[in-house]
C-alpha cells in the first residue's frame, strides 16, 4: 500500500442549519486515483473546495504529504508553496481561463510566479507536449480553441506547478463523449508518468469506473459507502449506491421509478 499523499479526517462544513459536509474522512495514496460520487447537493464539491483551500472547514484536518493544511499561511513564499501542493481543474475551462490571455502567456505567468529563477520556455514546451497540444496552440486565445483543447490547457496550467494532488471537479462533464475519452486517457497517461494523485469529483459512474482505483459515495454531506471502485460498483452494499447505479440509462430503464425512489430515501 502506497503512502498517503492526502489524508482527510473528520471534515465538517455547515451553512446555517445545512450540514454540507458531515464527518467526511478518506485517504488518497501516492499515485492513486479516488472518486467522490453523489447527486447534486451531496457535498462532494464542497469537500473538494476545502481540500484545495477555496473554503474553510468548521472542523477536521486535511493533510498533504504529512503536512496539515490548516490555518493561514504566513508570507508569500508559504502561500505559494501551499498552492503548489493541490491544484484544481474545473468543469468549464472557458470560465477558468482568461479570455484575453494566450495559452503561452497564461502558462508563462504561472511558471514565473512559482519558479522565478527558471527559464519558462523549456518547461512550457514540455507542458504542451504532455497534454497533447502542439506549439501552434501556444499563441491561441481560449475562444480559438475547442472545448477539449481548452481543458488540456487547464490541465497543463495545473500541472505547471508540479502538484502532489490534482482535484478534477466534473472535469469532463461539459465535453462530448469522444472528447471525454481522449481527456480521460490523457489523465491516465499523466498519472502513470508522474505519480500524481487524482481526486475525481463526479456524478458520472462511467468516469469513476474508467479512471479511479477507489471510490467514496456521498449523500447529504456524509459518506455512505467506500471501497475499491470495482467492488463498490459491482456489488454495492448501501441502498443509495444501488440507486445511483440504477439511475444510469440502459435498456428497460424507468426514470419515473428512479425519481420516486430518490424522493423516498
Amino acid at each position: 500500500m502506497a503512502e498517503p499523499v492526502l489524508e482527510v479526517t473528520g471534515l465538517c462544513r455547515s451553512y446555517g442549519t445545512v450540514h454540507a459536509v458531515d464527518d467526511v474522512s478518506f485517504t488518497l495514496p501516492t499515485g492513486g486515483s479516488l472518486g467522490i460520487v453523489g447527486a447534486s447537493g451531496s457535498g462532494k464539491t464542497t469537500t473538494a473546495r476545502i481540500v484545495v483551500g477555496l473554503e474553510h472547514a468548521d472542523a477536521g484536518r486535511v493533510v498533504v504529504r504529512g503536512r496539515e493544511r490548516g490555518g493561514r499561511a504566513r508570507g508569500r513564499a508559504a502561500r505559494l508553496a501551499r498552492a503548489r501542493e493541490v491544484q484544481m481543474v474545473f468543469q468549464d475551462p472557458y470560465l477558468s481561463l482568461d479570455p484575453r490571455v494566450s495559452v503561452d502567456a497564461a502558462l508563462r505567468e504561472i511558471l514565473r510566479l512559482h519558479f522565478p529563477r527558471a527559464d519558462p520556455s523549456r518547461r512550457l514546451a514540455e507542458l504542451l507536449d504532455q497534454v497533447g497540444l502542439g506549439t501552434r496552440a501556444a499563441g491561441a486565445l481560449p475562444r480559438q480553441l475547442s472545448g477539449g483543447q481548452r481543458q488540456r490547457v487547464a490541465i497543463a496550467r495545473a500541472l505547471a506547478v508540479e502538484p502532489a494532488v490534482l482535484v478534477l471537479d466534473e472535469a469532463v462533464a461539459a465535453l462530448d463523449v469522444s472528447v471525454q475519452a481522449q481527456i480521460l486517457n490523457l489523465l491516465a497517461d499523466i498519472r502513470a508518468q508522474t505519480g500524481i494523485g487524482y481526486l475525481f469529483i463526479t456524478h458520472d459512474l462511467g468516469v469513476v469506473r474508467c479512471v479511479t482505483d477507489d471510490v467514496v459515495v456521498m449523500r447529504q454531506g456524509r459518506i455512505v459507502e467506500s471501497g475499491g471502485t470495482a467492488d463498490v460498483l459491482t456489488a454495492p452494499r448501501h441502498p443509495y449506491t444501488r440507486l445511483l447505479l440504477d439511475s444510469v440509462p440502459r435498456p428497460g430503464w424507468d426514470p419515473q421509478a428512479i425519481a420516486t425512489a430518490r424522493r423516498s430515501r
